[in-house]
């Protein structure tokens, strides 16, 4: 199947889109960007890859489902469009960002400058039905995205996967703690974000762990 993706994680992943599953995936999210309103725009479900190509990857961080509301959404977790007000678990993402490197918190909530620098940021889910979390779960999206993070697990080394929350705690097993640093803590929603993710001071652990391994830092 050709898929219209960064031309590096195309070759990464060709074996991948020409399995069953991931064809029976793509009619579904066709037909359903046919029949109703989906998020992100089609041209973004694989933002986060087309941001940040194979080779300049350093850091993970996984996601659940792209935001379900209007205009937010935009291929990267956690990350919304210029000019959207911020959700709560992004508020609370840059108040931990204040608090563990002295970060001014930033007005905007569009994340695309730390793609950029290396972060892949990776929903397990890569669309979802306006107004509906999670309702495109359990249609291939996650045995994609888990052979995302299992490629990139076993042919790296030195990377961070940061994992907030038990759902992306789950995505990471199996990663190799011998080759890369796993961070984990609560979620940063504001239903979890006071268990422990508020002072997990994983920016600076993150930038620490880079700088060791000969890798420029992340400028959050």
């Amino acid at each position: 199947m050709d898929v219209k993706i960064e031309e590096s994680w195309k070759r990464l992943l060709q074996d991948e889109f020409d399995q069953p599953y991931f064809g029976e995936l793509t009619r579904f999210v066709k037909e359903a960007y046919r029949s109703g309103t989906v998020y992100p725009p089609a041209r973004h479900i694989f933002r986060a890859f087309d941001s940040c190509p194979l080779h300049r990857v350093k850091v993970v961080i996984v996601g659940q489902d792209p935001y379900h509301q209007p205009g937010q959404a935009h291929g990267l977790c956690f990350s919304v469009n210029e000019g959207v007000a911020l959700p709560p678990s992004l508020q609370n993402i840059y108040k931990e960002l204040q608090n563990d490197l002295g970060r001014a918190v930033p007005a905007s909530g569009n994340l695309e400058g730390w793609a950029e620098q290396g972060v892949l940021l990776l929903n397990a889910t890569l669309t979802v039905q306006a107004n509906h979390a999670g309702s495109h779960q359990g249609k291939g999206w996650e045995q994609f995205t888990d052979r995302v993070i299992h490629l990139l697990a076993s042919e790296r080394e030195n990377l961070v996967f940061i994992l907030w929350g038990a759902y992306a705690q789950r995505k990471g097993e199996g990663i190799d703690t011998n080759k890369h640093l796993i961070l984990k803590s609560p979620h940063p929603s504001p239903l979890s974000a006071h268990r422990g993710f508020f002072g997990n001071h994983h920016f600076s652990k993150t930038n620490a762990y880079l700088t060791a391994h000969g890798k420029e830092p992340i400028s959050w």
